[in-house]
């Protein structure tokens, strides 16, 4: 039997493929490679208040890698954030559901991102202010490993070690190709778990497309007191749709005519199976 996140996820991937067709946009690979850590996120991990997004009580969850922003949309229309018909205006003229995530007038979404290097910043912020003043809520923020090539964001992972963030857990979607060449060819991240724990971090590694391994990471038991978590996601770009798989290529290409409806079939195929 298939998990809660698991049918979450399947109907993400369709919803997505759906919407960068119908707004004929891009990022549909970055997208689909988060799609099974966002499922887990908004089912089993995040505490959130679709009728009341904004309650103090909520955990706060930024996509910092905005430009896969269709799969937090998703995933807010599935919970019932808004309705699920509003996704198909997704990157339409005059729609608030733009191509990289943004927080105007989209109930559920913490905070607009899309100028990669950003969201840690905000993140690390949002966290000590809730250490400040003592509140429960946790603070996640979902990096691309490109992203990790900003000098910005390894200022943040030192503040965030500094000020023993324990209520921050960063996921880093690591499927180690970017717009147009490999993390390997354009900027090497490697020795990549090494590097976060000199900088005093909590570092767990797992299969970012194992929704029982992603829920246990990403569990109040795996915190460390007075350490900042990040949990390094081995992920496949494209994930889910054969020819889309490790492809940079769907980077930046919309799915349209016989690639959408091959597409959709195989997402159908594994929906069913």
């Amino acid at each position: 039997m298939k998990l809660k996140s698991e049918n979450l996820a399947s109907k993400i991937r369709m919803h997505t493929l759906q919407m960068t067709s119908l707004g004929n946009s891009s990022h549909i690979g970055s997208i689909l490679s988060i799609v099974d850590i966002i499922s887990v996120l908004y089912e089993d991990t995040l505490k959130i208040f679709p009728t009341n997004p904004k309650n103090k009580l909520r955990d706060r969850f930024i996509l910092s890698k905005g430009h896969a922003g269709a799969a937090v949309y998703a995933a807010l229309a599935e919970k019932k954030f808004f309705p699920i018909s509003n996704l198909a205006k997704h990157c339409s003229n005059g729609s608030y559901l733009s191509g990289h995530v943004s927080h105007i007038k989209v109930p559920g979404v913490e905070f607009s991102t899309g100028s990669l290097g950003h969201g840690l910043s905000v993140s690390c912020g949002i966290a000590l202010n809730g250490k400040l003043e003592k509140k429960k809520y946790r603070v996640f923020a979902l990096l691309s490993d490109g992203e990790c090539d900003e000098g910005s964001n390894w200022e943040a992972i030192l503040f965030a070690s500094h000020h023993k963030l324990d209520n921050l857990t960063v996921i880093i979607d690591y499927n180690k190709l970017q717009s147009l060449e490999s993390t390997h060819q354009t900027l090497e991240l490697e020795p990549f778990v090494q590097k976060w724990k000199s900088f005093g971090w909590n570092v767990i590694e797992v299969d970012g497309h194992n929704h029982r391994k992603i829920k246990i990471a990403l569990g109040k038991n795996k915190i460390s007191k007075n350490k900042p978590t990040c949990i390094i996601a081995h992920t496949t770009k494209g994930k889910g749709v054969s020819f889309m798989e490790n492809n940079t290529l769907w980077h930046y290409r919309s799915p349209q005519g016989d690639e959408f409806l091959s597409a959709r079939s195989e997402l159908l195929k594994n929906t069913r199976t």
